[in-house]
């Protein structure tokens, strides 16, 4: 792949500000999320904008160098972790004992929304309100991040953060792409880094080997839990990718959240609800259940959300499935405390320019 140079950046920084896309410039989180048609007991939501929680990310000083800058934050990750600066008395999971807890937002940043040459920010929710790091936690340094990191997904495990992300980048030109002629212009790996605070990040690289992912996977989906804890399942971590690889349902599992082996599962059937999944948004264990939120296209072809029923000891069996979901990237998880409504957070319907991003809180059905 090509090298990572400042005038590579330079470039997709320029051609990513004249990005458009009338589908995905229309898209609002209130047609997946503030409404679903009878509704199952089982299922998640639906949601509504709590506008105290409103988020407007900062300028940044883009350590690049090429003068990049955002009009669009979406595509978040919410967690919950010990800070000083929360509001929040709460047990440590990790301690024992009593401590501040803060609610902290891992968020993808784009020149335009929905644009490559993505940065990935990092605020905190304070007495004050959100306090921004003014810079990125997670930026293109590597050779396949030339077209940006995108999509944080977070989670807790083994004493440490996890952050699996989005990495693009121009298949053009690279060796790879001859080993795998269905690949696309464009690759994008799940790629992965680990951190102790939340502020400083160790990149790992590229978590779905190329001989599975044939240059594309997107979306490190791992079933949550309301804190924002990654859940062994079956003594083990699984990974649901979120588009597949080579057009197939893909699963990973892991011991130690580093590691993965991947396969082929089918375990989930939209045509009940319509053509094909898009994407799957979030997993979410809830006691004995886990529930999968997605994208999917209707029967018309137009997007649509779903959710998925599974028993959490049998996580590829599909046992109900339902139109109307939260497509929360990032994954749901209970604020303030642990018995409290789920939330998320979403940008898609910020005014334009604006670095707004908004939290929707659930709601009875």
């Amino acid at each position: 792949m090509p090298a990572l140079t400042t005038d590579l950046l330079a470039e997709e920084y320029q051609r990513a500000l004249q990005h458009t896309n009338a589908l995905t410039d229309r898209i609002s989180t209130d047609d997946f999320s503030a409404h679903y048609a009878d509704p199952p007991a089982w299922m998640i939501g639906p949601f509504r904008r709590d506008p105290s929680l409103t988020f407007t990310a900062p300028e940044w000083t883009d350590p690049t160098g090429i003068g990049w800058t955002a009009s669009s934050v979406f595509n978040p990750t919410l967690v919950v972790a010990p800070d000083q600066r929360g509001t929040v008395v709460a047990v440590d999971p990790d301690t024992g004992r009593e401590a501040r807890h803060a609610l902290h937002l891992v968020y993808r940043a784009s020149p335009v929304k929905e644009s490559t040459s993505s940065r990935i920010g990092h605020a905190v929710l304070t007495a004050d309100g959100w306090v921004d790091d003014g810079a990125p936690i997670l930026w293109p340094t590597e050779a396949n991040e030339g077209l940006g990191v995108e999509d944080p997904k977070l989670y807790r495990a083994e004493g440490r953060w996890w952050c699996y992300y989005n990495a693009i980048w121009d298949t053009r030109g690279s060796a790879l792409r001859d080993s795998y002629p269905d690949a696309g212009d464009v690759g994008c790996d799940i790629a992965l880094a680990v951190s102790d605070d939340l502020v400083h990040w160790e990149k790992t690289g590229v978590v779905v080997p190329y001989e599975v992912s044939h240059l594309w996977a997107k979306g490190a989906v791992i079933p949550r839990d309301d804190r924002g804890n990654a859940v062994r399942i079956g003594g083990e971590y699984l990974m649901y990718v979120s588009e597949g690889c080579g057009g197939k349902l893909t699963v990973g599992r892991s011991d130690d959240m580093l590691h993965w082996t991947f396969t082929h599962e089918d375990y989930l059937d939209v045509s009940a609800l319509g053509q094909h999944v898009h994407e799957v948004a979030c997993a979410v264990v809830d006691g004995d259940r886990l529930v999968l939120d997605f994208f999917l296209a209707d029967h018309d072809g137009a997007f649509a959300a779903g959710q998925a029923l599974y028993d959490v000891d049998a996580p590829f069996t599909q046992l109900d499935v339902h139109a109307g979901g939260s497509l929360a990237w990032g994954g749901l998880l209970r604020w303030p405390t642990p018995d409290g409504p789920r939330l998320f957070a979403q940008g898609w319907d910020a005014p334009r320019g604006s670095r707004e991003l908004y939290c929707y809180e659930e709601v009875p059905a």
